[in-house]
């Protein structure tokens, strides 16, 4: 192990990245150096013996290649070298144009004004395509969904994924828009669809959780996947990982939610930033909620 944190570790933190966050912004400078990269993201063990330093040899070429693209300006033998004397308070960011953000002297950003907000996508097939949702849920121990039909979990992750989170010992809740209720027909309405076709979407998701999922689960496993129903209008589709990672999509008028911008926030603090905002939402709603 090497005294000072390698630069690669401080680089992650000043931006705040995750290994989830990670994963997206190194496929995306996969894509760039050459597209049979895409996916290529290393393991989450992988991950950490990089951030530990000490490492005997350097990662594969192709890797060196993406996290050189990933990081202009550094070689990849500075990325995993000691870094002394590191400043943990700013990062260097070329702002969006429209977007007036207040920055230092030297036209950095503070960390600070980025609360927990750690990316941002045009749309979910963006962040699909980016971040599919292996690389969200695999590993995790908990996850709390309350949206429309959740397709990101029923027919974006198989349910082998689904019951080995719940088999070994993690948690899944899953809150669905009723499919009976009136607040669905309002929104098929929105979305110019014909009736009844997410009600219709809705009942095969909760079909697979409850049929292909649960019932496959052993008697001491099936209490730690719960559905339920609610009846309210829908603002949001939020998905809750490991109470740390959330990824936060509006419903907006005329709209699929496949095509509703979608941001990824990590939790900094336990009670400022967005991810607390949208928790206490997905808890209030769960209280009110009709168990499946």
């Amino acid at each position: 192990m090497v005294e000072e944190p390698v630069a690669l570790k401080v680089l992650l933190r000043e931006r705040h990245w995750t290994y989830a966050a990670f994963c997206a912004e190194y496929d995306r400078a996969a894509r760039t150096v050459d597209p049979r990269l895409a996916r290529s993201w290393p393991s989450r063990a992988q991950f950490h013996r990089w951030l530990a330093g000490g490492l005997r040899q350097l990662p594969h070429p192709d890797a060196c290649r993406v996290l050189e693209a990933l990081f202009p300006g550094w070689t990849v033998e500075q990325l995993f070298a000691a870094h002394p004397g590191h400043r943990r308070d700013r990062i260097a960011v070329t702002p969006a144009p429209g977007y007036a953000l207040r920055g230092g002297s030297d036209g950095e950003l503070t960390a600070d004004q980025f609360q927990d907000v750690t990316a941002v996508y045009a749309t979910r097939s963006e962040l699909m395509s980016s971040f599919p949702p292996h690389a969200l849920f695999d590993d995790v121990t908990s996850v709390r969904a309350c949206g429309l039909s959740l397709n990101l979990i029923c027919q974006q992750y198989g349910v082998h994924g689904l019951q080995r989170l719940i088999r070994r010992g993690g948690s899944l809740q899953c809150l669905f828009l009723d499919p009976d209720g009136s607040a669905i027909r309002v929104r098929e309405q929105e979305e110019n669809h014909a009736p009844g076709t997410l009600s219709e979407l809705t009942r095969i998701n909760i079909r697979s959780l409850h049929d292909r999922v649960r019932s496959q689960l052993p008697d001491d496993a099936r209490p730690r996947l719960e559905i339920a129903t609610y009846d309210e209008t829908i603002r949001f589709n939020i998905v809750l990982v490991d109470d740390r990672i959330g990824v936060l999509q509006p419903y907006l008028p005329a709209m699929r939610g496949i095509d509703s911008p979608t941001f990824v926030v990590e939790r900094k603090w336990p009670d400022r930033g967005l991810f607390p905002v949208f928790e206490a939402i997905v808890s209030s709603v769960w209280t009110r909620a009709r168990m499946v």
